[in-house]
């Protein structure tokens, strides 16, 4: 194969790796607050973030980012002016939090109430209860689906393919149409394979470093 088509297939993770990072960057954060308002706000609030990530993980992520790179501009009478990243990016966001909140949602309440009882026993606060004790072991015991939600990512970016962001399975299929190949298939699944291995590395030594809290 030509060293070319290795290049411009390998040029696709970086739109591959950009909406992977953005995605995490805001997500997460973004899930671990909705977590906490889904288990200690009002019945209001808890109500509403149920019903966003039933709307959200119970519709394909590829519809998402279909309605809201071509149906929210006609909704909202908006362009997004080619910046097909930026509307690739907000799907993806707003997806991903919706599962983040149900996995640290679950790591919150899988914690003992018993200790709850305990830490209030010794004079500490909800907060302080949550932010020393809780928060520590829901995120170890939120770690193992935390990291499969990584490495589905890394895989789900090749969506983007229905807005036609040059990703890296975009690139492939291209090199696929032009050269009549299918050794471009097998470039494609080694960078996946490389990515998905570091996600499983950077998990392992996360747990590893969390392990005092067994």
């Amino acid at each position: 194969m030509n060293i070319s088509i290795i290049l411009y297939i390998v040029q696709g993770a970086e739109v591959t790796l950009k909406l992977f990072t953005v995605t995490l960057l805001f997500s997460v954060p973004i899930g671990f607050l909705l977590a906490i308002g889904k288990v200690a706000g009002g019945k209001l609030l808890r109500a509403l973030l149920s019903f966003y990530t039933w709307v959200v993980r119970g519709t394909p992520l590829m519809l998402q980012i279909i309605f809201i790179f071509y149906g929210l501009p006609v909704i909202l009478g908006f362009s997004w002016g080619g910046d097909r990243m930026l509307a690739a990016s907000i799907a993806f966001i707003i997806n991903y939090a919706a599962y983040f909140t149900e996995i640290f949602r679950a790591g919150i309440l899988s914690v003992d109430k018993g200790q709850f009882e305990a830490a209030k026993a010794l004079g500490m606060s909800y907060p302080q209860t949550m932010w020393r004790i809780v928060i520590p072991q829901a995120i170890k015991r939120s770690l193992p689906p935390t990291g499969n939600e990584f490495i589905t990512l890394i895989k789900d970016t090749a969506l983007v393919i229905v807005i036609a962001l040059p990703d890296v399975l975009r690139n492939t299929r291209e090199i696929v149409s032009r050269e009549v190949s299918t050794e471009a298939f097998f470039v494609a699944a080694a960078i996946y394979l490389i990515l998905t291995y570091g996600i499983v590395l950077f998990f392992k030594f996360a747990e590893k470093k969390l392990d005092y809290y067994d």
